[in-house]
């Protein structure tokens, strides 16, 4: 790859980032800095949490080895390095190289950079707002499904990041979380419950081994049964279809029914 000198009169660079260990590019972008300056650039934006698939993988891969390289050095002007962008990005995926680029590359809009504040004004603004959302064969990926292989991959790269503190809702209760005074409907109920029926339960058909069955037996041992009043409320009243005046839980199920039926 180029070299980058130390100072250079080029008007940018095309660069590509990587890990040491592979010569597979995982995205290429354009910079008027130098690449180093770059890196470290897309480095503090991964630490503060930026949400993109390249921001994503940098997050993962922050204490590797990532490399940045010089694939080109453009000397001509800012529109000749957009192109040469899209000309490395287009050539790096047809070799297969599995870029995690959003766009095709170039120079994108021109004309007025947001500051800081105006961005987080924007921010503040879209709080909250509703997306659009397109059900059934309106929804561009109806009648598809992702492969078991890509469905593996994504549970092992999201392993952990949303365990413990690292979760938004890490130490959120009450009027705090987000969910608070949310409520399925009966329907919602109902084709949940449906969806999990038979061969559609991930357990359907298994049992526990005798190791795990002993196991489980000598954790519980001298533990009274059930283990706590609301797991009796749930097998001597729910589950048989019985209600008592003198249960609390009974009487917590009867109140949100009510107001389940009580909301338009």
């Amino acid at each position: 790859m180029i070299q980058q000198p130390a100072e250079s009169d080029a008007v940018g660079y095309v660069s590509g980032v990587r890990l040491a260990s592979s010569s597979e590019y995982r995205y290429i972008g354009l910079t008027e800095m130098t690449v180093r300056r770059r890196l470290m650039r897309h480095k503090g934006e991964a630490r503060a949490g930026r949400k993109t698939p390249f921001y994503d993988w940098l997050r993962r891969e922050i204490d590797a080895d990532v490399v940045i390289d010089v694939l080109e050095e453009i000397r001509t002007s800012r529109d000749d390095l957009g192109d040469a962008e899209v000309r490395w990005i287009a050539e790096r995926r047809a070799a297969g190289d599995r870029l995690l680029n959003l766009t095709d590359g170039g120079l994108g809009p021109q004309g007025v950079v947001w500051t800081a504040e105006q961005r987080e004004a924007a921010r503040l603004r879209s709080t909250g707002r509703r997306g659009v959302s397109r059900f059934g064969e309106e929804n561009p990926f109806f009648g598809r499904e992702h492969s078991p292989e890509q469905r593996a991959r994504w549970s092992e790269q999201r392993r952990g990041q949303n365990a413990g503190s690292a979760n938004p809702n890490f130490g959120r209760f009450g009027e705090d979380h987000p969910a608070y005074g949310r409520f399925m409907t009966d329907d919602q109920r109902r084709q949940l419950s449906q969806a999990r029926m038979g061969e559609l339960n991930p357990n359907f058909g298994k049992s526990a081994s005798a190791e795990t069955r002993a196991k489980m037996s000598a954790a519980r041992k001298g533990r009274p049964m059930p283990s706590s009043k609301r797991s009796a409320h749930t097998r001597y009243h729910t589950n048989q279809g019985r209600t008592s005046p003198t249960c609390m839980y009974c009487q917590q199920d009867a109140m949100a029914v009510a107001e389940r039926e009580e909301r338009p």
